[in-house]
């Protein structure tokens, strides 16, 4: 299943079918960074089947991959290299390279050195659910949610993604969780667990980590009464999916309890699918318990616990993405 997730609402309007996905995207599907290019980004099959579809439709949802291949040279060998250049033409010629030569040397040298550096390639893999309109991923940094938006956006006319708002911004619900007296005050299927992290706003940017810790003491609500604020909590749905809540609404170190894979055990031409219909599945149990607990999805134009804006008021921007993959996303 996805380790990280990370929650878009997809505008209004943009619905293709499979086929109109799988026709965009087999134009860009991922080669791998020529000898000179220290950068590659495209789409594999999700199934890791040579030449396979690049969408998968299962159980109403769909599956897609995104593969990033990089390659870097360390700047002090470019540098060392552009300045051996550099002595060479003071040498010969009897002057020193200016800044715009020199840059142009950096440039010739990065080049040049591109073919002997090693790739690196990882994977981000993304979740559209159309019934309910979202769009998630478990891209866990920011520049693999630029590469992934990026992609998408460049792929699909007329798609439209912004970062899902909630009426209440998570670290207000973690703080009056965390403030809480007793389990009665948790929201409904949501249970707090024993890790957090809090931190202060102030200029000494003051953090605490509670790890595998009890957290209804008076210690977490004095540090809450001081200032410091919470910007991760472990939290259980149901008791059958563990994750860790952010400030930004990022989930993180998603895990499935209780056996949830078990009955998959089976055939393994069949596991993917039903992987991917479980954990999808699961998933959607818990942004339903998350969204509502946060007070609902803030609509664009509306103020937090207001009511939507009327016509004619200025639409939410788009998002610009805020922030590990595997062999398999399930």
């Amino acid at each position: 299943m996805f380790k990280n997730l990370t929650l878009y609402r997809i505008g209004p309007g943009w619905a293709p079918t499979p086929e109109a996905m799988e026709k965009a995207l087999d134009g860009q599907r991922f080669v791998p960074c020529p000898a000179t290019q220290d950068k590659s980004v495209g789409w594999v099959e999700p199934r890791g089947e040579a030449h396979g579809p690049l969408v998968e439709a299962i159980a109403g949802q769909r599956i897609l991959k995104l593969q990033i291949e990089t390659k870097s040279v360390p700047g002090a060998v470019v540098r060392r290299k552009a300045q051996e250049a550099a002595d060479h033409i003071e040498a010969t010629t009897g002057r020193k390279p200016g800044k715009k030569e020199t840059k142009a040397l950096r440039e010739d040298a990065l080049l040049s050195l591109l073919p002997q550096a090693f790739s690196r390639q990882q994977t981000s893999w993304v979740w559209i659910d159309p019934e309910r309109g979202w769009l998630a991923t478990d891209a866990s940094s920011q520049g693999k949610l630029d590469d992934l938006v990026t992609a998408l956006v460049r792929a699909f006319d007329g798609l439209v993604l912004t970062l899902f708002n909630t009426q209440q911004t998570p670290q207000s619900a973690m703080t009056q969780w965390l403030s809480a007296s007793d389990a009665e005050e948790w929201p409904e299927g949501l249970a707090v667990e024993r890790d957090c992290e809090l931190r202060s706003s102030d200029e000494e940017k003051s953090v605490v980590k509670f790890t595998r810790h009890h957290l209804f003491n008076d210690e977490v609500r004095r540090h809450i009464s001081e200032g410091k604020l919470p910007t991760r909590l472990a939290l259980n749905w149901e008791g059958r999916v563990g994750f860790t809540l952010t400030e930004s609404m990022a989930l993180k170190k998603i895990q499935f309890l209780e056996g949830v894979f078990e009955e998959n055990q089976g055939k393994e031409e069949q596991s993917f699918d039903s992987n991917v219909a479980i954990g999808t599945g699961e998933l959607r149990g818990v942004l339903d318990a998350l969204i509502a607990a946060l007070g609902g999805e803030l609509q664009p134009g509306q103020v937090p616990g207001h009511e939507p804006a009327p016509d004619g008021a200025a639409p939410a921007t788009d998002a610009t993405p805020a922030s590990a993959s595997d062999d398999a996303p399930f």
